[in-house]
């Protein structure tokens, strides 16, 4: 009896052992009464917004080049564009490209042919992402001495800016096309616009070629004793070529477009809308800072708001992106090339040279 008992009294403490160790996995293994995979009765997440800007670092030139820009910095200054600008208004090309390989621009405004030669000798460093400005040279002279012809320069002294860039280039392709010899027919002496006007103004040079609004502030001073009498993108047309002169372009940084495609293609858009705004007639009759000539005037692109209203109806602004803006620009480098291949950095730069969306 005392051993059933006990027997009894062992098998309990086993049971009851039994049943603490199922406990966990019975607690594990029973549905919850609370909804665990269910929507939460919480408000749910607003639909997500368009993507924030960038903070991107732009580079203008002065001058024509910079023109369009200008409504678009306005804009950057007041919080009104999508990306924010941190922009650089500089002198030449050279600033630009130092900026470019540096890093220290993400997109600029730069000369066509240095865009090329930059691609090349970067290495792909760069992407062209548009055409900003068609040909804006002007060829001007004394009053009582007028030019008809590019021929009638031969003999004569011609002070001229951009040397190494666009501006040479197209003056020597078109001497050449029109039989004169840039080196032997033609004294061409290279300086900055300051120098150039100086030289005209003083009488030291018998012509000059300037882009505007650097041509139209020349004649402006010198009331009425020079005047403009060839245009360069006329001459250029008149080749018949297959191409179109196209002077400026929008770069980016490869790297940058790469990393920031949306970024890019925000500002393009932006960019658009500047070049529209600037190019339309009845930007120049608005009143206040929102006047296109107060505009280029206001962020040092051109000297005086009354030469820049002058001069934005000449700069012939574009803004042609895409495979329009490939097959504009090829046709120019090819003319470049066979001309003088060192003009655009060795060779047409390829496919990969074109920012052609995100």
């Amino acid at each position: 009896m005392k051993k059933t008992w006990k027997t009894l009294l062992v098998l309990a403490l086993v049971l009851c052992l039994l049943l603490a160790g199922c406990g966990p996995k019975e607690a594990a293994t029973t549905p919850s009464t609370e909804p665990t995979d269910a929507p939460s009765e919480q408000p749910s997440e607003a639909p997500s917004q368009a993507p924030e800007g960038a903070e991107i670092a732009l580079a203008v030139l002065s001058g024509p080049t910079g023109v369009g820009a200008a409504k678009l910095l306005h804009d950057s200054d007041a919080g009104e564009s999508v990306n924010h600008y941190n922009y650089t208004i500089c002198a030449d090309n050279q600033q630009v490209m130092a900026g470019l390989t540096s890093g220290e621009f993400d997109i600029a405004a730069i000369a066509t042919n240095v865009a090329a030669t930059l691609y090349n000798k970067s290495e792909g460093g760069v992407e062209i992402a548009a055409l900003n400005t068609l040909g804006v040279l002007y060829i001007l002279g004394p009053a009582d001495q007028p030019v008809q012809y590019l021929g009638d320069l031969r003999g004569k002294t011609l002070y001229a800016t951009g040397q190494g860039a666009n501006p040479q280039y197209v003056l020597d392709y078109l001497l050449r096309e029109n039989g004169v010899d840039p080196v032997g027919d033609v004294n061409v002496v290279w300086g900055t616009p300051d120098e150039v006007n100086v030289a005209m103004l003083q009488g030291e040079a018998d012509y000059c070629m300037l882009p505007v609004p650097a041509a139209t502030a020349l004649e402006a001073k010198s009331e009425g004793k020079i005047k403009s009498y060839i245009s360069l993108s006329e001459e250029w047309d008149a080749l018949k070529n297959g191409s179109q002169l196209t002077m400026g372009c929008v770069v980016v940084r490869t790297q940058f477009a790469q990393e920031n495609p949306q970024a890019v293609e925000s500002f393009l858009e932006e960019y658009r809308a500047s070049i529209a705004y600037m190019s339309d007639p009845a930007s120049l009759t608005v009143s206040g800072e929102l006047n296109a000539g107060e505009l280029v005037a206001a962020y040092g692109i051109a000297p005086s708001a009354a030469i820049a209203t002058k001069a934005i109806p000449q700069c012939n602004l574009v803004c042609v992106t895409g495979e329009e803006m490939r097959a504009t620009v090829q046709g120019y480098y090819s003319v470049l090339a066979e001309a003088d291949p060192t003009s655009i950095g060795g060779a047409i730069p390829d496919d990969a040279f074109y920012f052609l969306g995100a």
